[in-house]
């Protein structure tokens, strides 16, 4: 791809519509927008802007389609994959000025906003209304990023992905163009499903400027509960147990051992050091949410598990489930010097067991700390390390245990990405995944992005 680099005139031109006070080339922000939290390589934009309505996001992506600029959006920066790295430089578009809610519709159990809103305090803003937005990847992350990524996070397994709880958008195009896809109804039977197509395309086929999403009301009645077991491969079946039983969990997380070790010391639990399950259960009754419990016992005695732990406090879980969402940044503090790499494979549930027996079999023996994890609910399994960054050997036998594990989990009719989205990191598997496929997800992108501004680098091998 021949892009232009950036002149002179090009930065007043900008500057004249949106602002000088909105526009740097100071290298400290084109540091902070040169990398997100994955260990691939920090490439510098040339220029960040920073918009606060769609109609100079679409000034900027005429502008930039017309003279051959990439573009970049950028959201908290809170990505693995190298998503919203600007590999080809030219300009990030920074969306923390256009973080409104617009408008909550109580009564019709949705909330509008802005791509900059981060969506902790997006349901800090719903607390009092009884209602929250489910998509709960952990991090500080905006909105427009988790549609970006297709985000999910704990709590999927019963409220679906971002993609399930986003109804209408506000897209600009690559020539500026700004068009509304999908509709604020529960349901439609009217065309192509343009609002999918935009939700996990990382910005590479236009840029969200405004979501409608989906609310869900609290429930009334909920326990949470914990299960430890001394072997990883009875956790494991354990989670596929409980799927095929009928039982509905909110949420059902793994963590393996070296993972509550880590939370353990860093986050002042203290968790039974073994192969443990988090589970929740929601319902409108107790008799109801209790019924749950005793079936999950009853499935987790039968396997032999070390401790059931029912009823947990909230304060207790809170902290438990904090943890969780911490574990990412535990592991990075607990080996200081080294760099994190994590992969994200999903599977059907049925072949859960196995993905992670085998992550288990690869990573027991090797010098690199290695962490295994996930959305277990709905088969999505990661599996962390942390490489010395200089250690060529290191990193060859890590990249060869996720080549495995990741070809693995697609010959089990799975992804190589269950949540992460594709970005830099999982390009080189687009063609084993999707084979003929990835043609036609190329001759989308042309016929949205004919000039290749928007995003580049990212998805396609």
């Amino acid at each position: 791809m021949r892009f232009k680099r950036i002149e002179e005139k090009d930065i007043r031109v900008l500057e004249d519509s949106i602002g000088r006070d909105r526009i740097s080339t100071g290298i400290s922000n084109l540091k902070l927008h040169s990398l997100d939290q994955s260990h691939h390589s920090a490439h510098m934009p040339e220029l960040v802007i920073w918009p606060v309505n769609e109609e100079e996001v679409s000034f900027i992506l005429n502008y930039a389609n017309h003279n051959m600029i990439p573009i970049t959006a950028w959201g908290a920066g809170t990505s693995l994959e190298g998503n919203p790295i600007p590999v080809y430089r030219g300009i990030v578009i920074d969306f923390s000025f256009m973080n409104k809610i617009l408008k909550i519709r109580e009564e019709d159990f949705q909330a509008d906003v802005q791509p900059g809103v981060i969506y902790q305090d997006l349901n800090h803003s719903l607390r009092h209304k009884g209602l929250f937005f489910p998509p709960d990847p952990g991090a500080r992350a905006t909105i427009g990023g988790m549609i970006g990524n297709n985000a999910s996070g704990m709590r999927s397994i019963r409220y679906g992905s971002t993609r399930e709880n986003v109804l209408q958008m506000r897209i600009v195009l690559a020539n500026g163009e700004i068009i509304d896809v999908g509709r604020r109804s529960q349901k439609s039977s009217s065309g192509y499903d343009l609002l999918r197509l935009f939700v996990g395309a990382e910005g590479t086929l236009g840029i969200v400027v405004q979501a409608t999403v989906r609310l869900w009301g609290i429930p009334e009645e909920s326990s949470s509960i914990l299960v430890s077991f001394q072997d990883i491969k009875m956790a494991s079946k354990a989670v596929y147990e409980i799927i095929r039983s009928g039982l509905d969990p909110v949420c059902l997380e793994m963590m393996d051992s070296a993972c509550i070790k880590v939370i353990n010391r860093i986050k002042g639990l203290d968790l039974d050091p073994y192969e443990t399950l988090i589970l929740e259960f929601h319902g409108s009754s107790k008799g109801g949410v209790k019924e749950s419990v005793e079936f999950a016992q009853e499935i987790c005695d039968s396997l032999n598990c070390e401790t059931f732990l029912s009823g947990i406090e909230r304060d207790e879980y809170k902290r438990i489930v904090d943890a969780r969402h911490f574990l990412g940044e535990a592991i990075r503090k607990n080996h200081p010097g080294r760099l994190h790499t994590v992969l994200d494979v999903a599977v059907p549930i049925s072949a859960f067991p196995e993905m992670v027996s085998i992550a288990y079999r690869e990573t027991k023996d090797i010098d690199v700390p290695a962490y295994i994890f996930g959305h277990a609910g709905n088969g999505n399994m990661h599996l962390a390390f942390m490489v010395e960054e200089q250690n060529q050997r290191e990193w060859r036998k890590v990249n060869e245990i996720k080549d495995k594990i990741i070809k693995k989990a697609i010959s089990f009719g799975g992804t190589c990405t269950g949540e992460h989205g594709i970005g830099i990191g999982k390009r080189a598997y687009m063609e084993l995944e999707h084979g003929r496929g990835i043609f036609w997800m190329k001759k989308i992108k042309r016929l949205f992005d004919p000039n290749g501004i928007l995003n580049p680098g990212k998805i396609f091998p």
